[in-house]
């Protein structure tokens, strides 16, 4: 996998616990080892503009996710069990704000890097066609969102 890393928020994250949980997500997903991926960190001005201008809300929001190819998980494009000439695909962006996750670590009683990582696989999984708009779809969704991170936490080195 490629997967980039961009800091751009001005607070230090765990760069490198991102790429391996990133890694780790698409590669239980089945998602070609060649596929491409960009984690963009940023402040919560830049954050907050990003957040109005594709969603037409006001104020910071936690994550986005920004897809480049339409890869659905099972239908192709970029997963490991496509035909042999299959191109990896370009997934996309996951943009995060730590100072966001921070405030929601707080509030869910867990630490920043532990949001980080939620909001990280959540980001993926939108990428990946996941949604959570309908009952169905949320319970999809962050069931398998528990999933990845729980095996992500059983197979990581220590914090």
């Amino acid at each position: 996998m490629s997967i980039e890393v961009a800091n751009e928020s001005g607070v230090e994250v765990d760069e490198s616990a991102l790429v391996g949980l990133a890694g780790h997500v698409l590669a239980r997903m089945g998602i070609h080892p060649l596929a491409e991926l960009s984690l963009v960190v940023v402040d919560e001005p830049a954050m907050a503009q990003l957040h109005e201008q594709w969603m037409g809300e006001p104020g910071p929001t936690d994550v986005l996710a920004f897809p480049m190819d339409e890869l659905r998980p099972g239908s192709g494009g970029g997963r490991r069990d496509d035909d042999a000439g299959a191109d990896p695909a370009l997934l996309g962006d996951v943009v995060l704000c730590p100072q966001v996750a921070a405030k929601q670590a707080a509030e869910a009683g867990h630490s920043a890097k532990e949001e980080l990582e939620l909001l990280c696989t959540h980001g993926i999984l939108h990428l990946l066609g996941y949604d959570h708009a309908e009952p169905e779809e949320h319970a999809e969704m962050f069931g398998l969102q528990d999933e990845l991170l729980k095996s992500w936490r059983e197979v990581r080195p220590e914090r």
